[in-house]
């Protein structure tokens, strides 16, 4: 069984004799050519294998688009009940598909049903033109998100998988996009964990039932597994990004180039038994209050504080995660004007001596700078006392 030291999430890593160790260990027990391992709440990866080669992602692709998809929900541009209406574009799109029909109506929620759980090409794109207005600009906007998560080896040219000499992308990126869906939108596993389900057809032929049949078997096969989409072509192999929580460590496996279906399973499995075997977690759920900072020259004297985000880590050395300590530095006072979000300090954690992370600690309101009048009503408020 793999247990390996953590390396945190870049862009791109200086290959040390300890990297290249790791991977040997990882090739020795995945037949996949290009692998990676995550830990979701913090992004360390936990085992690589020719994880920054650029390749074809087949329908592993979809995970953008339903992410795409569900930041337009949060932000309300769309709604689940919305009638998406099928263009002839979209209807044409072979591969994996669910046979819409040009101008059959769907809702969004039977939209995201037919791509997480039969990975519809039609389905994807006519998402993408309800978004968007067309294919192309959906497809931009997915390149911009793939910039904004740091994905620097990937490039779209379409919303659903189908192979073109440009359209590629890497393991570490994939597993990027995963984790963004995950943390932030978990109610993709309502969908991605439906096993079977039916949809309705209804055209000018009439009405019909469509089987919708995952084709994720982990969801089956794996008693962890909560998602997340597989890919095939025959350029790009059999692929898949694995999401899987067990305990409170949830993980995502990517496979890519796989040898055949049950493989790339297989590969993910081991995958995912040697994170959950290795890995702890710690999370500061139990943060002590801060305290308000004083401030010169504002327009109130002190200003509230707040933790910029949430803290946790991974290890995988079998350290006791209970001896890890906890150190604010802040300083003495803060000068006006200040701005609410403004970091002015940090929460430091350490373990047997070696700092492991921190936290920004936030001004959590913005305090003004005094100025004559705010003094001498100042000055009578005290009089007046």
């Amino acid at each position: 069984m793999l247990c390996v030291q953590p390396m945190r999430v870049s862009a791109s890593e200086i290959r040390t004799e300890m990297q290249q160790s790791e991977e040997n260990q990882v090739a020795a027990e995945v037949a996949a050519p290009h692998a990676l391992l995550m830990e979701v709440s913090t992004g360390t990866v936990l085992m690589g294998k020719a994880a920054d080669e650029k390749l074809h992602p087949a329908s592993v692709t979809k995970i953008m688009t339903m992410l795409l998809i569900l930041e337009a929900l949060e932000e309300g541009k769309i709604a689940l009940s919305d009638t998406v209406t099928v263009s002839e574009h979209a209807a044409s799109m072979g591969g994996s598909q669910v046979y819409l029909e040009p101008f059959e109506q769907q809702t969004v929620e039977t939209m995201l049903k037919c791509i997480a759980v039969a990975s519809a090409n039609d389905a994807c794109v006519a998402m993408a033109e309800h978004i968007c207005g067309s294919e192309g600009d959906f497809v931009k906007q997915m390149n911009e998100r793939a910039k904004e998560l740091g994905m620097t080896n990937t490039h779209f040219v379409n919303c659903c998988g189908l192979d073109e000499d440009a359209h590629l992308t890497t393991a570490r990126d994939i597993a990027l996009m995963s984790r963004e869906l995950l943390l932030n939108h978990p109610q993709i596993h309502e969908y991605c964990t439906i096993w079977m389900e039916n949809i309705i057809h209804t055209t000018a032929k009439g009405s019909f039932e469509f089987g919708l049949s995952n084709t994720n078997k982990l969801i089956k096969q794996y008693e962890y597994a909560t998602g997340l989409k597989t890919g095939y072509t025959s350029v790009a192999g059999f692929c898949v990004s694995a999401s899987a929580k067990k305990d409170d460590i949830e993980l995502i496996a990517v496979i890519m180039g796989g040898a055949d279906s049950k493989s790339r399973f297989q590969d993910a499995i081991t995958l995912l038994n040697s994170g959950f075997a290795c890995c702890s977690l710690y999370k500061d759920d139990n943060r002590a209050a801060l305290p308000e900072l004083p401030v010169t020259g504002g327009v109130q004297d002190t200003v509230p504080l707040a933790y910029a985000s949430d803290f946790s880590y991974v290890s995988t050395d079998g350290s006791n995660l209970s001896e890890i300590k906890r150190g604010l530095k802040l300083p003495e006072s803060l000068e006006a004007p200040l701005e609410k979000g403004l970091a002015v300090g940090k929460i430091v954690y350490s373990l047997n001596g070696r700092e492991i992370g921190y936290s920004e600690i936030l001004v959590s309101e913005s305090v003004e700078q005094a100025r004559y009048g705010d003094y001498l009503q100042r000055a009578v408020r005290i009089f007046l006392l």
